[in-house]
């Protein structure tokens, strides 16, 4: 029926259509689905040249979806490919997850275990120049192409970071990429387990059960969702039922054109009674906030780190005719409490949204004046205050610390020097470490990154033109030989070892251990009237 009235509104003469329609509102969608296909038709059937149509119809869709909130999206139909070998399968590439924002390709994680994370390459990074090409209005669909590739093969990039004042560079192998997301699970303590998930896949709970099942007799979990930017919602909705009992509210959904639902866990979890830390940053989105809202809401366990993100835009996947999608956002996440986990924005303002998210992970003051006005709510159990507005607010806030310069250091990563370095290390020292260092507990317990090794990587930067400035010693970074340690273990024994031995010296992560070892700081913390 609309496809005639379009025809016929395209044959009729101005007035007469005007007439034809003239009692239906211009605010009536059906009114300007009518007038957008009559646009087109007289595009098709009178311009004075040839028109590329998908390409007109694709950046139409494009631009609409850019006037409304910052999470809709269009994906070509190359570009559902990758997506959907983003949650299962594997491939040749640098291991980036990616968006295109402002005609900038924006890096939104970094896949543990890959090139990327290896060289340094850090979420909010923004690739500027390809093998020398500038990748600035790159095509989200042609950025695959660009940095995925044989494996063994190379690619130059140029990275903008807001900390660096110049951009870094970064010469990255390409290599198979590891889709697991369960990057670590040990016993920090007797009793004490941990278990750091990147993002919400397909295979997500069936590792981290595993996982928890291969830690043996668990009283206590942290939980690290930090760096985590979500993914598949009902992964993260099983990772609440691990911790809650049956009939619990995890999460409720609200939209103006779908039905208000709300997810209940639909049996006892596994994990009811020990005690839970999790750990959230900035970049905690989506699903980490399904899971911290629903553990911080029913007071089962402390919330630790800086606030999350704050994405809480339910996004429908709708197919198109060529094998593209939609995403549009139908829906609003609640917490059980009735927090909306969305932080404010403006249609079609993303450059303010991203800017907000830059001030909030880094300005503490500007942190303080948005709680002064937050909305307060209660939690479930306790009644106990927790703050809406956006994102989850942690029960206990650790600031970042910025008073450190890495600039100097960014330089070393970004050029392959560091990852040079080791390399070189472990090839020239490969018998004295096999013989010194048999297993990892004995290299994490007496293996010490030396000033000597400071002082070759200087030189190695010296070489490759990387020089070192006033307030750039390396020495005076306190996690630097930390680092260079866990870059080594990663390498000789895998990714449970290389942050085994990050989470040595991480504050959030010590201060997880003082509240669980203090049980009655851990329940006073639950407990709390604000």
């Amino acid at each position: 029926m609309k496809k005639l009235l379009a025809i016929l509104f395209a044959a009729l003469p101005l007035s007469a259509s005007a007439q034809l329609f003239g009692g239906m509102s211009q605010d009536n969608p059906d009114f300007q689905l009518i007038k957008l296909e009559q646009f087109f038709n007289y595009l098709n059937g009178k311009y004075v040249d040839t028109l590329n149509s998908s390409k007109l119809v694709e950046n139409a869709i494009i631009n609409m979806l850019s006037e409304l909130d910052p999470h809709s999206s269009y994906s070509s139909a190359e570009e559902m490919k990758s997506l959907n070998e983003s949650f299962s399968g594997s491939f040749s590439g640098i291991g980036v997850e990616f968006d295109v924002i402002n005609d900038t390709i924006m890096v939104v994680n970094t896949i543990v275990g890959g090139p990327s994370e290896s060289m340094g390459i850090l979420p909010g990074d923004r690739i500027v120049t390809i093998d020398g090409k500038s990748a600035i209005g790159v095509s989200r669909a042609d950025v695959p192409k660009l940095l995925r590739g044989t494996k063994g093969s190379n690619v130059n990039l140029e990275v903008v970071r807001r900390s660096s004042a110049t951009p870094l560079t970064f010469k990255i192998t390409r290599d198979d990429i590891p889709l697991h997301t369960v990057d670590a699970a040990y016993m920090l303590r007797p009793g004490i387990g941990y278990i750091k998930v990147n993002r919400f896949a397909q295979t997500t709970m069936q590792e981290f059960n595993e996982a928890f099942r291969k830690m043996g007799a668990v009283d206590a979990l942290v939980l690290d969702l930090r760096g985590n930017g979500g993914g598949l919602m009902d992964q993260a909705i099983e990772m609440s039922e691990f911790f809650l009992p049956a009939g619990s509210v995890i999460v409720s959904t609200e939209g103006r054109k779908v039905k208000s639902v709300s997810y209940r866990s639909r049996a006892n979890g596994t994990f009811t009674h020990g005690q839970v830390v999790v750990l959230i940053d900035s970049s905690s989105a989506s699903g980490s906030e399904i899971v911290a809202g629903a553990i911080q809401d029913w007071d089962r366990g402390v919330i630790i780190g800086q606030p999350s993100f704050g994405k809480g835009l339910v996004q429908q996947q709708l197919p198109l005719i060529d094998g593209s999608a939609v995403r549009i956002t139908v829906a609003r996440y609640h917490t059980p409490s009735g927090r909306v986990i969305q932080r404010p924005f403006e249609n079609g303002d993303t450059k303010s949204y991203y800017l907000d998210h830059l001030k909030r992970t880094l300005d503490s003051s500007y942190i303080d004046s948005l709680n002064q006005n937050a909305p307060v709510y209660k939690t479930l159990r306790t009644g106990r205050k927790v703050l809406g507005g956006g994102g989850i607010y942690p029960d206990i806030l650790v600031p970042i610390d910025t008073t450190h310069n890495y600039a100097y250091w960014n330089r070393l990563i970004g050029n392959s020097i560091v990852n040079e370095y080791i390399n070189t290390y472990l090839e020239k020292h490969r018998d004295y470490i096999a013989l010194n260092y048999p297993n990892f507990e004995i290299f994490y317990n007496d293996f010490h990154v030396t000033p000597q090794m400071l002082n070759e990587i200087n030189k190695l930067g010296a070489e490759r033109n990387i020089l070192q400035e006033d307030g750039d010693a390396l020495e005076t970074l306190p996690d630097v030989g930390l680092y260079l340690k866990a870059l080594m273990a990663r390498k000789l024994w895998g990714s449970n070892e290389y942050f085994r031995t990050m989470n040595t010296d991480d504050p959030e992560l010590q201060k997880a251990l003082d509240i669980i070892t203090n049980p009655t700081l851990y329940q006073a913390i639950l407990t709390k009237q604000n």
